[in-house]
């Protein structure tokens, strides 16, 4: 009597097909090995979560934002920032349950964090065995910049939790298609896209590992769908924003120091890749017995002796090297025509590049030869080193220097630099958002620009004055207090920005400057009454 067996699966002879029991210690094991990299990530992202109370200048806007009510917030995105608009949202509900200051403004973001090491250890674990799931799972919080946006009260960590589940899904959906899998597969890309609309070059990196993943013809068709789902969900989000693309016009040629992380950990990537070596990026039932996970004989069949053909559809290697580079590398092509690349915008790079040094560290283990007791003392000596080199960098990323544009640091320089009656005046007005994180700080100074506060105008920045009318007030000022940006930044061409310069240069003289983070504090005076 012959045993029934699952379409797709072949039973090796003399082999018993498994059992639900198998697959229930298969899902415990799971979890069990998902725990670590939670729990690790959560660990991180409270640590120092609240970065003795300051606020960088996007997270006072996400502070701020969140608190307008419903009505006034969708009014205000149809002004600016619609981009973030599904984030704030999100934010709105959080506070409305809990409005526990900076640590609630983080905690999204440490929790996004934690569960996207699971669904990277699941994926790692899918694609490569257990032990190196666990071991990309643990790298990828580790990671300085995963390690700096767990602790930001913006949108990319919680773009990154959507990305890395529907990476995870992917696999999945490739092996055993299906309408379930796939909606689920494009729901998860479409909301990371709604919340910030650049997670869309991630069909780039999964649409090339799927086209060489050499699967049929209608198994890539239903890629093919979901991606053309999620492109058309986002584009009446891309089209709207556009119209507010004044809001990225301060995205200019990358930091020197910001591209270089990106091609060292594409460096770091390729010498995880050099290391998995062809078995790295064989696809299923292809692999090399060198490169077996634990529980799978020679040949590429598990140890319960039954293999299934389309179990790995894709190769982690192909997948890893894809997230890791293609994203990134676009949007840095883009810059001559359209300057898009921050950093933070394509953070699920990290994604790639945990899991290519999770499955490295889990070949060289394998491969090392050493008795069981001496891989062990190696592991933990290998584990306490990286920890002992991550720690400053964790440490200072906890600190108020580690942001830009503190706008905390700006109020309080602010306030120790003015006095009861003096103008105040933001140069550009868009720095007004330093006002946001703490308004009380600027109360006794008169905004001499200012027409209607970001409030009442259900706006960003407030609206200005007339050119005309800002200079008669700033003439009738006799002191000063200019909140500008470091020497060197390109300046605003609006006429407005251009009375200001002009007025303070022909009126006024500069009693005195300090720099704050990113931010310029001056005084000016009449002549002589410094």
């Amino acid at each position: 009597m012959s045993l029934p067996v699952e379409p797709g699966r072949e039973v090796v002879p003399g082999a018993l097909p498994r059992s639900e029991p198998s697959r229930a210690s298969a899902l415990v094991l799971a979890l069990t090995l998902a725990l670590a990299p939670f729990t690790l990530a959560l660990v991180l992202g409270l640590w120092g979560i609240r970065r003795r109370g300051t606020l960088w200048a996007d997270e006072a806007v996400t502070y701020e934002m969140a608190h307008r009510g419903v009505p006034q917030l969708l009014r205000t995105l149809g002004h600016a920032d619609a981009v973030h608009g599904l984030y704030y949202l999100l934010m709105h509900g959080v506070f409305a349950l809990w409005d526990g200051g900076e640590a609630a403004l983080r905690l999204p973001s440490v929790v996004a964090v934690a569960l996207a090491a699971v669904a990277v250890a699941l994926l790692g674990r899918n694609l490569a065995g257990p032990r190196a799931g666990v071991l990309a799972g643990l790298v990828f919080p580790l990671i300085p910049a995963v390690q700096r946006y767990a602790q930001e009260g913006r949108s990319y960590a919680l773009v990154c939790i959507l990305i890395a589940w529907a990476t995870c899904l992917l696999p999945a959906a490739l092996a055993r298609p299906g309408k379930l899998r796939w909606t689920a597969y494009a729901t998860l890309l479409l909301t990371a896209c709604l919340l910030h609309e650049l997670a869309v070059v991630t069909l780039l990196a999964h649409g090339a590992a799927v086209f060489r993943s050499g699967l049929p013809r209608a198994v890539i068709r239903g890629w093919g769908i979901s991606a053309g789902c999620v492109i058309a969900g986002v584009l009446p989000l891309a089209a709207f924003s556009a119209t507010q693309s004044g809001q990225v016009d301060w995205i200019g040629f990358p930091d020197p120091w910001q591209t270089a992380r990106w091609v060292i950990a594409v460096l770091l990537g390729l010498l995880c890749a050099w290391i998995l070596g062809p078995a790295g990026s064989s696809g299923a039932g292809r692999s090399s017995g060198a490169g077996q996970p634990s529980g799978v004989r020679a040949g590429g069949v598990p140890a319960d002796g039954v293999r299934s053909r389309t179990e790995r559809p894709v190769a982690l290697r192909t997948l890893a090297l894809s997230l890791l580079v293609l994203p990134t590398a676009l949007l840095i092509l883009l810059i001559p025509v359209r300057p898009l690349y921050v950093d933070r915008y394509v953070l699920s790079y990290s994604i790639g590049l945990a899991l290519l040094v999770g499955a490295a560290l889990d070949r060289v283990w394998r491969g090392a030869g050493l008795p069981r007791a001496l891989r062990g003392a190696v592991t933990v000596a290998a584990t306490g080193a990286a920890l002992a080199a991550l720690f400053p960098v964790g440490a200072l990323l906890r600190t108020p220097q580690s942001r830009p544009n503190d706008a905390v640091a700006v109020a309080r320089a602010v306030r120790e630099s003015g006095r009861p009656g003096d103008g105040l005046l933001f140069m550009p007005a868009r720095r007004r958002v330093w006002t946001l994180a703490r308004p009380e700080e600027f109360r006794g100074l008169s905004d001499l620009a200012l027409d209607r506060s970001p409030v009442a105008s259900d706006t960003l920045h407030g609206t200005e004055l007339t050119p005309g009318r800002i200079r008669a007030r700033v003439l009738a000022a006799p002191r000063i207090v200019a909140v500008h940006d470091l020497p060197g930044q390109p300046l605003d061409e609006t006429e407005g920005e251009a009375v200001k310069r002009e007025t303070l240069r022909d009126h006024f003289e500069e009693c005195g400057s300090r720099t704050v983070t990113e931010a310029r504090i001056t005084v000016y005076a009449r002549p002589g009454t410094c």
